[in-house]
């Protein structure tokens, strides 16, 4: 029986210790119970210098993206196959219609027919046909026809002409103008939408597929006789977003923009925007157009 007892019998360190362990487990579950181990400092991913850094990589990853774009050459449009036609962006229907249009042993002869034939967008448009290449007496024949036919052209008058300010007349108005058609006058109506208004006569040299003869004829008839009420946006408080949505920015300007007011932490004037380096100086006054510093 003493050999028994002695399993169970602890000497008065022993039991000091299991008192001292039990203590030490009490306090831990304490610890545990009324602390939040498990956060974690939160970072403000608003800080200017984050921003900067995301804006740096948003950058460098659209460029990256732009030189894995396949390089276009110029190319007849009239031999674009399926594997071309999906490189330029184009739809399988608009591929397809060019298709079932050169099936019939027809041949596209103009920017303007690629369009017509295909339904392609605007946008597209204005992007692929830099690379259009026509046989050279496509576009000898185009030149004689323009010459000949330039005195038999009648001119519209003005009493068709709803309004002689550039702000306000009607798409109708602008293709009374020899030389703008309903597609060229839909452009002139949307860029128009897309700058709040004219403020300048000479934007519409701007609107793409507008020759500086054509864009001479309307300012012949039109004028800037209401200059639009545009809303500026801070630019010491305006997000990336909203300085990007001014016409005249790109994202590569607006990054420099950023950097700029990071530095400075806040501009004085919105003149100090000519202190940024490769600012485009020839935008300065259409751009301030929708900034303001405040």
């Amino acid at each position: 029986m003493k050999k028994l007892k002695s399993h169970f019998w602890y000497t008065k360190n022993q039991r000091n210790g299991i008192l001292f362990l039990l203590g030490i487990i009490s306090i831990i579950q304490l610890l545990f119970h009324f602390l939040n181990f498990g956060k974690e400092d939160l970072v403000d991913i608003n800080k200017p210098k984050i921003i900067s850094f995301q804006n740096t990589i948003d950058s460098l990853r659209l460029i990256e993206i732009e030189n894995k774009k396949p390089k276009f050459f110029p190319f007849n449009p009239n031999f674009i196959t399926d594997f071309k036609g999906y490189q330029l962006g184009m739809k399988s229907d608009e591929i397809n219609r060019l298709l079932a249009f050169r099936k019939k042993k027809k041949f596209v002869n103009s920017t303007e027919e690629f369009q017509r034939i295909t339904k392609i967008s605007d946008s597209l448009l204005q992007k692929i046909s830099p690379y259009f290449k026509f046989p050279d007496w496509v576009n000898n024949k185009k030149s004689s026809t323009k010459k000949r036919n330039f005195n038999n052209k009648i001119k519209k008058t003005t009493l068709e002409i709803s309004s002689l300010d550039i702000n306000l007349a009607t798409q109708n108005d602008f293709q009374s103008i020899e030389g703008v058609d309903d597609v060229l006058s839909a452009r002139i109506i949307k860029y128009r939408s897309k700058l709040k208004g004219f403020s300048f006569s000479d934007q519409l040299h701007e609107v793409w597929g507008l020759n500086n003869e054509t864009v001479n004829k309307l300012l012949k008839v039109f004028s800037l006789q209401t200059k639009p009420e545009i809303k500026k946006i801070n630019i010491n408080t305006a997000s990336f977003k909203e300085v990007l949505s001014n016409p005249y920015i790109d994202y590569q300007l607006c990054l420099k923009i950023f950097d700029y007011r990071d530095e400075v932490a806040e501009l004085q004037s919105i003149s100090e925007l000519k202190n940024i380096k490769g600012f485009p100086l020839k935008k300065y006054d259409r751009i301030v157009l929708y900034l303001q510093a405040e």
